[in-house]
């Protein structure tokens, strides 16, 4: 199971935010290309980043600090945030980015997703973000009537990467993640499947990796907290 550090960027900076709520938000970095280089330094495999401006405009915002990170870090990333067409896609894979991450446009038009998965194969991800297992969009902003599993069945077939699934109600919040539904995805679709939102201790990562199907884990404010120390939490992961 492979850990993604997560980055996500508000204004420039590196933050976290509880429950996607853009007014709770805590800077953890106002370099976040430095972050980065730290996340890499302690042997991570793997960048996690989010456009949390981008999510809500619809459209890049933070390219700058994504441009910055993807010119300073070997290792592949994967970001999600705003990208909802073709020509924003292959703008950020031209870049250098490993795998783009679209979220609500999967709700709204899922022949882009399938289109785009085509067109750049193993660089298409999903991001799946629920709340009591409904798909929420537009930054976490729209609740949608959409199950979670129903959708991710529906792109079976489409060559898509991976899917990151997202509970709203543990992101930040430092709760645990809610493995009993990331499991029941994760065994219900033959696409691998990321773990995000509130994985906060290495019990968390243990309890993820223990269910033998669940592909990555995504985390933030435990490896900027200090809950997570990165460096044993890899070792852990990679023994």
């Amino acid at each position: 199971m492979i850990l993604y550090p997560a980055i996500d960027l508000k204004d420039g900076q590196a933050v976290r935010l509880v429950h996607g709520d853009m007014d709770q938000t805590t800077v953890f970095n106002d370099d976040p290309a430095a972050q980065a280089k730290e996340f890499v330094a302690a042997g991570c495999q793997w960048l996690h980043l989010v456009d949390l401006n981008g999510a809500f405009a619809g459209e890049p915002v933070n390219a700058a600090p994504v441009e910055a990170i993807l010119k300073a870090c070997p290792v592949p990333a994967q970001l999600g945030g705003g990208i909802r067409d073709l020509a924003t896609i292959e703008r950020w894979i031209d870049k250098g980015l490993a795998r783009v991450i679209l979220g609500t446009v999967a709700v709204e038009n899922p022949d882009l997703v399938r289109e785009a998965a085509k067109e750049f194969p193993g660089k298409v991800a999903v991001g799946l973000d629920a709340r009591n297992g409904f798909v929420a969009t537009r930054g976490w902003a729209e609740e949608t009537d959409i199950q979670v599993t129903d959708l991710a069945r529906s792109f079976e077939d489409a060559g898509i990467a991976a899917i990151i699934y997202t509970d709203i109600l543990r992101d930040g919040a430092m709760k645990g993640p809610n493995i009993a539904a990331t499991e029941a995805l994760a065994r219900a679709v033959d696409i691998p499947v990321l773990a995000s939102g509130g994985v906060s201790s290495m019990a968390d990562l243990t309890a993820l990796m223990k269910t033998g199907v669940i592909s990555g884990a995504i985390s933030g404010r435990a490896l900027y907290d200090g809950a997570i120390d990165l460096k044993e939490a890899l070792a852990t992961l990679n023994a």
